[in-house]
């Protein structure tokens, strides 16, 4: 798998600088970054995203068993939100009962590589966290 670095601080900030400055018009559609998070910035999304990072291919309900919590209509609306924004593919099969598989797009590969590094850095911000309150 091939590793993304995170960039410096100065870089960070030079690229935040640029995506500040680059006008854009937000009246009449969703600005990008508020498209992306809208659509994958709710803690379901990012569970159905990590449970398919995993497993490569899940069933409906290997989906819901591997996330806690998640109720079937949440499932539903989540992967079908996912599957409209190009991160997730549905394969259904034309049996009965019908049989139908998720896994994650090119573009859903890609933007998994970089919700990693948010995910590494929340466990290692959490453990540090923790040891500090010990």
């Amino acid at each position: 798998m091939e590793t993304i670095s995170v960039p410096s601080a100065k870089d960070t900030q030079k690229k935040l600088k640029e995506i500040l400055n680059t006008p854009r018009d937000c009246t009449t559609s969703l600005c990008p970054v508020k498209d992306v998070l809208h659509k994958v910035g709710d803690k379901w999304s990012v569970f159905v995203m990590m449970a398919l990072g995993a497993e490569k291919t899940l069933r409906f309900n290997e989906l819901k068993n591997t996330i806690d919590g998640i109720s079937q209509k949440m499932l539903t609306v989540t992967v079908r939100d996912l599957e409209s924004f190009g991160l997730i593919d549905r394969k259904i099969y034309p049996q009965i009962p019908p049989k139908v598989e998720y896994t994650l797009t090119a573009k859903g590969e890609e933007f998994l590589q970089h919700l990693v590094v948010l995910l590494d850095w929340a466990c290692r911000y959490s453990k540090n966290e923790q040891a500090a309150s010990n």
